[in-house]
């Protein structure tokens, strides 16, 4: 996938990754970029092109689909956390998580399909979290809708493949955005994640590893939950 020359629609563009998305777009040389938002008045990026979208709403996406039919690249990054605890969360809370991250970047890729199709395949770049591979009670319900998207992305990533269509997922820990901003602990630059999952896109990769505490877990995989939390034996938390 070429990022010169690429139009891009990036969701969540306002704030957050999703603007430094918009930036590195730019950046990188594309011909537009669609910032996608629900008060699309709050995209403040010069040269971007604002476009209304809530991911959680059907006509919303289909409208989105319309206004911006020569996308060539379609960045699902739009996302919020409820912070719902495993044990004594509202269950109304992990019910959003799963309708934005799960049924809304699935929604989205639906919409964006044929019109990746129709201008030459193009890529989707879904944004999921070190917590598609690994759990944390506290946000038990942003890390199992991660999880769910990740197989979602998957799933997309073979169904599109023969219609030419790149499917790219970014993993990434806490960054400095106002997401985490109460959360303890070193954060990335959502400005240098951004570029390096565009460059990862540029290059046909499948999945983007953004930060050290990502490739840590993606190391773990292999061996199972032992090595995941090994809190369960008095460790540090990977996370």
């Amino acid at each position: 996938m070429k990022i010169e020359e690429s139009v891009a629609l990036v969701t969540g563009a306002n704030r957050g990754l999703g603007e430094q998305f918009v930036r590195a777009l730019f950046d990188a040389g594309a011909a537009k970029v669609y910032a996608g938002a629900r008060d699309p008045g709050k995209v403040t990026v010069p040269g971007a092109v604002p476009v209304a979208v809530d991911i959680t709403e059907h006509d919303s996406v289909a409208a989105a689909s319309r206004a911006a039919g020569d996308v060539t690249l379609l960045i699902n990054n739009a996302g919020s956390t409820t912070r719902a605890h495993i044990l004594d969360g509202d269950l109304e809370s992990f019910r959003r998580e799963f309708e934005t991250h799960v049924v809304g970047t699935l929604a989205m890729s639906r919409a964006f399909a044929p019109v990746l199709g129709r201008n030459g395949g193009g890529a989707v770049l879904n944004v999921l979290s070190v917590l598609s591979w690994v759990s944390i009670p506290v946000s038990a319900g942003y890390a199992a809708a991660k999880a769910a998207e990740w197989s979602v992305t998957n799933a997309l990533r073979v169904a599109l493949a023969g219609q030419g269509t790149q499917v790219t997922a970014l993993h990434v820990s806490y960054l400095a955005t106002d997401m985490a901003a109460g959360v303890p602990g070193p954060k990335s630059d959502p400005g240098e994640v951004a570029r390096t999952a565009l460059e990862g896109v540029a290059a046909g990769l499948p999945e983007v590893l953004g930060d050290t505490i990502s490739r840590r877990v993606q190391a773990a995989l292999p061996d199972g939950p032992t090595a995941l939390y090994p809190q369960l034996r008095g460790g540090p938390s990977l996370v």
